[in-house]
């Protein structure tokens, strides 16, 4: 089974500015976690355990020697103590970390290599598969907890975990009702929006656009023309309005429709409409003149978007008007009508003098002129009314029988450099993580993280945070007006750890998805129900004050966020797992891994986007204009490092990237200053055999959290699209700027990682 467009979390709408990112891509392959608190060991008898810790001790002596030797014209340093541990789980950890690194290389040349080129030479990317990486193994591991809990038989804890497990089943469908239903269920879509000219069941006769845009986008849930959702009002935090933004693109980036070195793209972006016309019944000759109808309309929507990089500043794009301002700005359609269409699910009725929020003013004047234009003639009304459908069509597919996914493949292949080969039980697997992933949570949560970690986990972040608080305080470029600010909003910043505890009160859970209904053998009917039911959740919050403690990840995912309208950061369990967090990990690795992503997330309150929220999540100006300037400056130098960055013969874009860089040059210094903090209140922990220093280890923990591969065609979209640069360079950005990591590898000044200029914010 494969997908080419991904089901969105439909849960919850995310909001936040940074995160450490993992990509929604599929995952694949199992890994062996190395902490010996798992049933595996266990279970070993006590010869088992001796020859087997006998067997690893051998191996890492020896790596332990051939590390002393390729250090030979180093000094040793282990700050405080020469103790090796060597209890099993300090070996396997130190067989991990050590088997991960490349020995051969300099860690003051390529750290990148030097921490990750064993990893990368023994992991390559799995057949199928656009990256591979650490994380994705854990996402991995994550997936084969929840497949136990979702094909178990066992008495589940609520009605609303019954409901996931449902969902799990109608998507393994194993009585083949997906592929004896075939293509009717988008066919019966199609009709109920009068046909399309694929089939030739279509007429421009009396043609309503405000009718077709709202079957397109609220009866089907379409991102046709424009994007809209209830968010928290940026400027009173504590309230919700309407926004409206641009959007409408079929293909994941505008450049895709605008670069000539991207054709092959749009080729087979015509190409992969057409096979889904072919396959709804129409003619191949009507439904590839189809494709280039919607492929051009599409392009349009393309030169009047505004580049990622140039839509950062939310100051810059919050306008507030009422709904009667919105339709003289964009008069194209009824507004009202289109609104209260939506609204009218949840008993809502919005006037005209209801205040909303326009992101992309300029965009939806441009949009007016195009949709004029293209109706004056009926060739244009026909693109268009193809294009409102295909923005359903493309967004149902994933639900239908296999030969629809086999007709996305010419779509990934041009996308990722691939075609996924995925075991149909790990996409539905994420299919069901994200259609419903509180129920699914509360699975993950009783399977895979207990109060131990949760408590463990709290502590990182609070010590994280004192070091960055202090960090703030030492800032000589800040006025003590603005500082006195900044360490209060610190001070602020709720922690949100594991899981929302709800999820676990079975009544609570039950009463959230009562009105939810989920059968077998009813996959794709399914979908359209939690799409529903999740659009209704989200308009009813238009009159309710915003829930700050809201989740916007599911327990299960293997990432991180921070919500600047909230001031507040989320871990979910997902990420705090073996190998990257565990009780028995040194507490080196942990603060390297782990406890930098919470620096991560903390520094994104005060990254180039988030500094302009206040402690109470308000967007507005509270930086005196000197300090801002300042910061702007100190900001411009990590636009220029990171551009000059290339990967795969392109640029990275170091504007794009701007608060991603910050966070993680932030988010190592505050951590690795937390666990030196740390070491002065318990005393030096014992080393790991083969690994110099748990200096050494932290900066070593942090790099292998980003060990990844990634073809071509995926890394092309990264660098167009994605906030985050790619793995190595965040290794390779954070740690030449950073004076604590070129002390630990002892690299001389001038040389590769370390090099004299140095950026540096937070």
């Amino acid at each position: 089974m494969t997908r080419y467009k991904q089901q969105t979390d439909m849960d919850d709408d995310s909001s936040s500015i940074g995160s450490a990112r993992t990509e929604e891509l599929p995952t694949g392959t199992t890994t062996i976690r190395y902490h010996l608190g798992s049933h595996w060991w266990r279970s070993r008898t006590g010869l088992e355990k001796c020859l087997l810790v006998g067997c690893l001790v051998l191996v890492l002596l020896v790596m332990a020697l051939m590390a002393i030797l390729h250090f030979k014209t180093r000094p040793m340093s282990i700050p405080g103590s020469n103790r090796i541990c060597l209890t099993p789980e300090c070996v396997m950890v130190s067989g991990a970390v050590l088997s991960n690194m490349n020995h051969s290389v300099e860690p003051c040349d390529n750290f990148y290599q030097y921490a990750c080129g064993g990893w990368v030479a023994k992991n390559p990317i799995p057949e199928g598969k656009p990256m591979w990486g650490t994380l994705n193994k854990l996402a991995a591991d994550n997936n084969i907890i929840l497949r136990r809990a979702l094909e178990s038989n066992s008495t589940l804890e609520s009605k609303a975990e019954e409901k996931a497990r449902i969902f799990y089943k109608s998507c393994i469908d194993v009585n083949k009702t997906i592929e004896t239903l075939g293509a009717k269920p988008v066919k019966s879509i199609i009709e109920n929006m009068g046909g399309w000219s694929i089939t030739k069941n279509w007429s421009t006769a009396n043609y309503n656009l405000t009718k077709d845009v709202i079957a397109s986008k609220v009866t089907y849930f379409s991102d046709a023309l424009f994007s809209w959702r209830v968010s928290e009002d940026y400027k009173n935090s504590s309230s919700h309005v309407l926004l409206f933004d641009e959007g409408g693109l079929g293909l994941p980036a505008r450049n895709y429709y605008l670069n000539e070195s991207d054709k092959d793209v749009v080729d087979a972006y015509v190409e992969y409409i057409t096979r889904i016309g072919v396959l709804l019944g129409g003619q191949e000759n009507t439904s590839r003149q189809a494709a280039q109808g919607i492929v051009e309309f599409e392009r349009k929507l393309a030169n009047i978007s505004t580049p990622d990089d140039l839509r950062k500043d939310d100051n810059d794009h919050y306008n507030p008007m009422k709904i009667d301002d919105l339709s003289k700005l964009a008069p194209f359609m009824d507004w009202k009508e289109f609104i209260n269409s939506a609204f009218t699910e949840v008993n809502i009725h919005l006037h005209g003098d209801r205040k909303v929020v326009v992101y992309a003013p300029e965009f939806l004047k441009n949009l007016t002129i195009i949709l004029n234009e293209t109706k004056e003639s009926e060739e244009g009304i026909i693109d268009l009314h193809n294009y409102l459908v295909w923005q359903v069509v493309q967004n149902h597919v994933d639900f239908l029988s296999q030969e629809f996914q086999e007709a996305a493949k010419v779509m990934e292949k041009a996308l990722m450099g691939v075609v996924g080969t995925d075991e149909v039980w790990r996409e539905c697997v994420m299919q069901t993580s994200n259609a419903l992933g509180k129920p699914v949570g509360a699975m993950f949560v009783r399977e895979a993280f207990g109060k131990e970690l949760k408590k463990m986990a709290k502590d990182m972040i609070n010590r994280v945070r004192v070091s960055f608080e202090e960090n703030l305080k030492s800032v000589t470029w800040m006025d003590k007006e603005t500082q006195d600010k900044a360490i209060e909003k610190a001070m602020d910043i709720t922690e949100m750890i594991g899981y929302p505890d709800y999820i676990l009160r079975s009544k609570e859970l039950d009463k959230e998805f009562q009105s939810l209904k989920i059968m077998e053998n009813t996959y794709f009917q399914n979908n359209i129900n939690i799409r529903k039911f999740t659009m209704n959740k989200e308009l009813a919050r238009i009159n309710k004050p915003v829930n700050k403690t809201r989740w916007d990840m599911s327990p299960p995912t293997v990432n991180a966020y921070y919500s600047p309208s909230r001031n507040d950061i989320v871990f979910p369990a997902g990420i705090l797992q073996a190998p990257f967090f565990h009780s028995k990990n040194p507490k080196a690795l942990n603060y390297g891994t782990v406890g930098v992503v919470m620096g991560h997330e903390l520094v994104h309150a005060f990254d180039d986007q988030g500094r302009k929220y206040d402690k109470d999540g308000n967007l507005h100006s509270w930086w005196r204009n000197e300090t801002a300037e300042k910061f702007n400056e100190l900001s411009h130098c990590f636009e220029g490092q990171y551009s000059s960055y290339e990967f795969l013969g392109e640029h990275l874009n170091g504007k794009l990237t701007l608060g991603e860089n910050i966070a993680d040059n932030g988010g190592l210094k505050a951590s690795y200053q937390a666990y030196k903090k740390w070491l002065k209140e318990h005393g030096p922990e014992e080393s790991l055999p083969g690994i110099q220093s748990n200096d050494q280890l932290f900066f070593l923990g942090f790099a292998q959290v980003w060990c990844s591969a990634i073809t071509k065609e995926a890394a092309h979209l990264e660098i167009l699209k994605d906030s985050h640069v790619p793995g190595e360079f965040r290794v390779f950005g954070s740690l030449t700027n950073s004076e604590d990591f070129g002390k630990a590898f002892h690299c001389k000044k001038g040389s590769n990682m370390n090099p004299k200029k140095k950026c540096q914010v937070w």
